[in-house]
């Protein structure tokens, strides 16, 4: 059996399912519980399971992950939300110096099976302090896992994927999709597997790389380009740590030409990883400049979103300059 929910009722469902069945399972953060989150992402979970499993806390990003932390070396899965990426800054510290070094520097002792899911993006006027994409911290930080979704059936099974997994993962969600599309979603329970990137749309004449709310921009490019008589092989990552490097490097082998979209700001963006990678593995099959549509190398405007957002003209821009080189 299936329903149609959207990624933020996936969300819940996913928190929801995985809740049930494993009584270790702790959620925690600001407004999680009785008001269900600011998007409303854990709503009627405290009521299910309790004000000892879905905890209110401070407006203390480095007490909700430090707490977090404490819980999943005592046993428990954490899985704190900070209610916007932009928020967690206060928090780097026990991140990347805590909680991604613990199985390192315990020589496997220890493995802290936090979860850390947080909106991330634009799309719904923010403005600088809401919208922000910042994964490429978290993927340059080595200990953690960098999770990605762009779809409702992904995002249920990732997120429980991720909940169930022995490391950190940094579980990214794409607030501008939150409601803006709907899909199928088993109502049991399933995984989709972290690390393994997804073919969205087969083509021969460029790759097309995507994450988050971009997939579906590229999708959309990518259609126009088949209008135009460019064939344009769409992948959604859904993982950038640990990447599907195979995947990734086949599809750019078969076409010999790259694009890749995220909405973060151009300088040192996961993209350029992206570009790197090709180079240094693929370059005897590149036949044209590798490309990069992305966010520009300014704050997050508030009037001038959607001209820093990459949109659908701009990456079949990119597509058929790469095309016709």
């Amino acid at each position: 059996m299936s329903r149609e929910l959207t990624v933020v009722q996936a969300v819940t469902d996913a928190l929801r399912t995985e809740m049930r069945g494993d009584d270790s399972i702790i959620l925690l953060g600001e407004d999680v519980g009785l008001n269900g989150g600011v998007f409303r992402a854990t709503d009627g979970l405290q009521k299910e399971f309790g004000e000892a499993r879905v905890i209110d806390t401070p407006l203390a990003e480095a007490g909700i992950i430090g707490t977090a932390i404490g819980m999943s070396l005592y046993g428990l899965k954490a899985v704190p939300e900070i209610q916007f990426l932009d928020f967690i800054y206060p928090a780097f510290d026990q991140i990347v110096n805590e909680l991604a070094k613990f199985r390192y520097r315990s020589g496997g002792q220890y493995a802290p099976n936090v979860t850390i899911r947080a909106p991330y993006g634009g799309g719904i006027k923010g403005g600088h302090y809401h919208s922000q994409s910042t994964e490429a911290y978290f993927a340059h930080t080595a200990g953690l896992k960098v999770v990605v979704p762009s779809n409702p059936y992904d995002t249920k099974g990732l997120l429980i994927a991720s909940i169930r997994d022995p490391d950190p993962v940094m579980f990214l969600e794409p607030k501008r999709i939150y409601r803006a599309m709907k899909g199928e979603v088993p109502e049991e329970a399933y995984t989709v597997p972290i690390g393994k990137a997804a073919v969205a749309k087969e083509g021969d004449d460029v790759t097309v790389v995507a994450y988050g709310s971009m997939l579906h921009v590229a999708l959309q490019a990518a259609m126009k380009a088949e209008e135009q008589g460019v064939s344009a092989e769409v992948l959604d990552l859904r993982t950038l740590v640990p990447l599907d490097e195979d995947t990734f490097l086949q599809s750019v082998k078969k076409t010999g030409r790259l694009v890749v979209v995220h909405e973060a700001q151009r300088t040192a963006g996961f993209g350029a990883e992206l570009v790197a990678l090709a180079a240094e593995k693929a370059i005897e099959h590149i036949e044209a400049p590798m490309l990069r549509v992305t966010g520009l190398d300014t704050p997050f405007p508030y009037a001038l979103e959607n001209q820093y957002l990459p949109d659908v003209p701009r990456v079949l821009d990119a597509i058929q300059r790469t095309v016709s080189y």
